[in-house]
């Protein structure tokens, strides 16, 4: 933990500050985004007007997006030599960061999303139908969201808990206060309601428990990116509030209903379900966590 001579934590290392950098570091990786995603559009002109207009495309161009905050924060880690060491959490150094952690990931990802539809198409909230299935643009869109949400979590559970954890020595304020600050970014997302925030709270805190006990970024990376997947691309409900243009199956938005299982602005995430089951899975991960942290000790 880097203190000045008086034994006092440095200013820019503080909770506050380290929001502030978070927030200027997440706009400029979005303005870079915008900038990078304009020349990879110029050039899909290429392909045809069909293919820069295609639903697909347009799907994946908005995660695209965040291929500037990965550009930006690898910048900003890699300039200052005291965060250096961030980047041997992001790489496969890390114990943690392995195929069979990518592949746990995925499951629970996949499973905690498939439990919450499955709750709410057995409750009647919502109406799902087949539109289609192209495997090529799936795979490209799988690896737009990985884009995505692997940035989120590079910002919260690399960069931002990483230099908690230094700067307080204490894994409980790093685990809060970096899920704090995800829930915050996504305030402005359409639908938001007091359920959804605190879901938002809660899967952070479940994915920073997962980076925190198996030393894998690269698991939270792959949770991430299939919890969006899931729900915005396989079964075409609102991500966050936000609905793709492209997905296998469609909602029928004129039939959904809000329950305890589903919220029409929302989805799946701002409901008391996915509230309950994500709460549950961070018990479960902290008593598999303290468990394993014990057997490891003796």
């Amino acid at each position: 933990m880097e203190m000045n001579r008086t034994g006092k934590r440095k200013w820019y290392d503080t909770l506050i500050a380290l929001y502030v950098q978070a927030i200027v570091l997440l706009y400029a990786g979005q303005f870079a985004g915008v900038f990078l995603v304009r020349e990879l559009t110029d050039v899909s002109s290429g392909f045809g007007k069909g293919f820069s207009e295609s639903d697909a495309w347009l799907t994946g161009r908005t995660y695209l997006l965040f291929i500037g905050i990965w550009a930006v924060l690898l910048l900003r880690i890699w300039a200052i030599r005291r965060d250096r060491s961030i980047l041997a959490v992001v790489g496969p150094k890390a114990r943690g960061n392995n195929g069979k952690m990518l592949l746990i990931g995925a499951v629970i990802g996949f499973g905690l999303n498939a439990l919450c539809i499955l709750m709410a198409w057995l409750h009647k909230d919502i109406v799902l139908y087949f539109d289609s299935f192209q495997l090529l643009p799936l795979a490209a869109l799988f690896i737009a969201v990985f884009i995505q949400s692997s940035a989120e979590e590079l910002l919260c559970r690399g960069f931002m808990y990483q230099k908690l954890l230094k700067s307080y020595n204490k894994p409980a304020v790093a685990i809060i206060g970096n899920s704090l600050f995800f829930g915050l970014i996504h305030l402005l997302n359409d639908g938001v309601t007091v359920l959804s925030f605190v879901n938002i709270v809660v899967v952070a805190i479940f994915f920073s428990l997962i980076v925190y006990y198996t030393d894998s970024l690269w698991c939270a990376f792959m949770a991430h990116t299939v919890w969006n997947y899931t729900q915005n691309i396989l079964f075409g409900l609102p991500n966050s509030g936000l609905v793709s243009p492209y997905s296998v199956l469609k909602l029928d938005a004129s039939t959904a209903t809000n329950s305890f299982a589903y919220n029409v602005g929302f989805g799946i995430e701002g409901t008391v379900t996915a509230d309950v089951m994500l709460i549950l899975a961070v018990v479960a991960a902290y008593l598999w966590g303290s468990r394993r942290a014990k057997v490891t000790e003796a």
